[in-house]
């Protein structure tokens, strides 16, 4: 999408004092009204798609659009109208933006399901006007940040039940299997594929990796095996069954590892395939250890 550039509040104050506030309509009389017409226009470069992207805009009313506009623009220095409109713009980003934002958030692909518009505007007028009746404005934050990802887990778990239920079912298979061995009490499994005597890393060390990640069911979603300089990142930049991996991990090993989903993404869904509580799979070769 093209960016929409925007002139210096004081140019367009002082073109604007020469074009008036009338009904749209070009009469370029002299180069100051030509120089303001240019200036409308350039000004709606890439406007079109934000208002359909961004805004929600059906193109069918533009018409609509354009009285609305004309509204805005003719309120001046009013300062009542000003607040009006400005309180209309922020309502259709609380409406197109936010709730639909947080009903994704919490209820993903669950279109039954969604958050009470009453309440989030309920809240949004209180915070706007410090009324601390109900909440103060750091215990709002507080249980925003203590509740949100319980009431997303436990959404994603009512969702994706039977996609925990089945790593479950095939981690309990792994664990019998001749050769696997288990990093401490971690639930991770493992078996060597090669095995090296090199540089176990550190969680803070930069390793060189080859790597290929499946799905239980054997989808490949992830993967280097195939080019020829191998990953570089530091062992604590990745999902905690990464590190864990990782840090017992002598250099020159290639390990198949089973990671549960409690130390891949959790509730999180990662990429097109990897849905929430997805057990992982993957074949680590521990090239080097160091940059």
């Amino acid at each position: 999408m093209k960016k929409i550039y925007f002139v210096a509040a004081l140019v367009l104050a002082a073109i604007m004092t020469s074009c008036g506030n009338g009904t749209p309509k070009a009469n370029m009389k002299s180069d100051v009204d030509s120089l303001c017409y240019a200036i409308g226009m350039a000004n709606t470069q890439g406007l079109k798609d934000y208002l359909v992207m961004r805004m929600g805009v059906d193109t069918t009313y533009l018409n609509e659009f354009i009285k609305g506009l004309n509204d805005g623009a003719n309120a001046g220095e009013d300062k009542k109208k000003q607040a009006y409109y400005a309180g209309l713009q922020i309502g259709q980003q609380v409406s197109t933006q936010m709730i639909s934002g947080l009903n994704n958030e919490l209820f993903g692909e669950d279109s039954t399901q969604y958050v009470s518009k009453e309440n989030f505007m309920a809240g949004f007028v209180a915070g706007t006007l410090a009324d601390t009746t109900i909440l103060s404005m750091s215990e709002a934050t507080e249980y925003v940040e203590k509740n949100l990802r319980v009431i997303k887990a436990r959404q994603m778990e009512i969702q994706y039940g039977p996609n925990k239920k089945a790593g479950e079912d095939f981690m309990a298979e792994i664990a019998k299997k001749e050769g696997i061995k288990q990093i401490e009490n971690s639930g991770i499994y493992y078996e060597v594929i090669t095995e090296g005597n090199g540089q176990i890393p550190a969680d803070t060390s930069f390793v060189q990796v080859k790597y290929e990640g499946t799905l239980i069911d054997g989808t490949v979603f992830d993967g280097n095996m195939d080019q020829e300089k191998p990953m570089t990142f530091r062992c604590n930049q990745v999902i905690p069954g990464w590190t864990m991996a990782l840090t017992h991990m002598p250099a020159g090993s290639k390990w198949k590892v089973y990671i549960p989903q409690d130390m891949a993404y959790g509730e999180r869904e990662a990429g097109d395939k990897i849905k929430p509580f997805s057990t992982l799979v993957f074949v680590i070769d521990l090239v080097s250890v160091g940059k």
